[in-house]
């Protein structure tokens, strides 16, 4: 992940030395002028741009680097570099380490059953990052029941339906074109009486464009009143995945998100600019197909990454 600014990183290098060398000197060491600033922060931002980062996280994090070395005194180029190296690993963890949430302490505390409600486009990687979080839990000796709620496909109830009898999770189920907010009251009612620790709630890919589906994604949150909904987005979507992670913020409000494809995605982009259009702590990463592929978010450990 953020391949794309190790190429940036060290192009950006080179200009701070131009920046540096042009700068307002004095005996405390030279002043960063501010169109040579300009003209680094331009270049970032083409970067970013090409890596489908949002405008918006874009100035965010344009913004914070302007303040931070505008008006700096550096003696050598080299220091200059350092304090870009600095600037711009802490403008990119303070995107990405939005509203922390720490995932297993929620569960551990949180009254049971825990209810959880997945949402996302088709797509996305929703059933198996639900199947995931399931054997994540179920290797902390939680017990779990599943909710087919994406009733719309008969083939993504038959999908979980595999994921529960290889996990031996519970899985809660009607027919296709039933109910999708009966599915789920019927999970969670199951949960109470069997005192299951949380309940997972597969909902309906659908597109966010769709009124009448996202109408029926309401009626199950009013439904099953879920503690958490969380937003499992394709992070090879680019601006798609941040558009789709507004609206469903709008329609139901977006708890935590999940990152799926990140073992494929060279650019990165998609985590800087959901964390930062949705204002919602990205809680897991999906690396692969497996179940054990599935890493909690750090946004330090992949910042250093970059500059490894």
């Amino acid at each position: 992940m953020f391949k794309f600014l190790k190429g940036m990183f060290s192009k950006m290098n080179k200009e701070a030395e131009a920046v540096s060398d042009d700068a307002i000197s004095d005996e405390s060491g030279k002043e960063i002028k501010e169109s040579k600033l300009d003209e680094m922060l331009w270049n970032l931002e083409v970067g970013l741009m090409e890596s489908d980062v949002a405008v918006e996280v874009i100035e965010v994090l344009k913004s914070q680097l302007k303040a931070e070395l505008l008006g700096k005194r550096v003696k050598r180029s080299a220091d200059f570099q350092q304090a870009v190296d600095h600037a711009i690993k802490s403008s990119l963890q303070k995107v990405l380490e939005a509203s922390p949430l720490n995932f297993d302490d929620y569960i551990e505390k949180h009254e049971k059953p825990v209810v959880l409600m997945f949402v996302g486009v088709n797509g996305t990687g929703k059933t198996t990052a639900i199947a995931k979080i399931a054997h994540r839990l179920m290797s902390k000796k939680r017990t779990v029941v599943l909710a087919a709620g994406d009733t719309f496909r008969a083939g993504a109830i038959e999908q979980l339906t595999i994921h529960s009898e290889k996990l031996g999770a519970k899985i809660i189920k009607h027919q296709a074109g039933a109910d999708s907010a009966a599915v789920a009251y019927d999970a969670i009612e199951h949960a109470k009486a069997r005192h299951k620790d949380v309940v997972l709630i597969d909902t309906a890919g659908r597109m966010q464009t769709n009124a009448n589906l996202m109408d029926e994604m309401k009626k199950v949150k009013r439904i099953a009143q879920p503690d958490m909904v969380v937003f499992v987005g394709d992070s090879l979507a680019g601006n798609d995945a941040v558009e789709q992670a507004r609206k469903f913020n709008e329609a139901v409000g977006i708890d935590a998100v999940i990152l799926t494809k990140i073992d494929a995605d060279a650019k990165g982009g998609a985590a800087l600019s959901i964390a930062h259009a949705v204002g919602k702590p990205i809680i897991f990463v999906s690396t692969g197909q497996e179940y054990g592929e599935f890493a909690v978010f750090d946004a330090k450990w992949m910042i250093d990454r970059i500059f490894e």
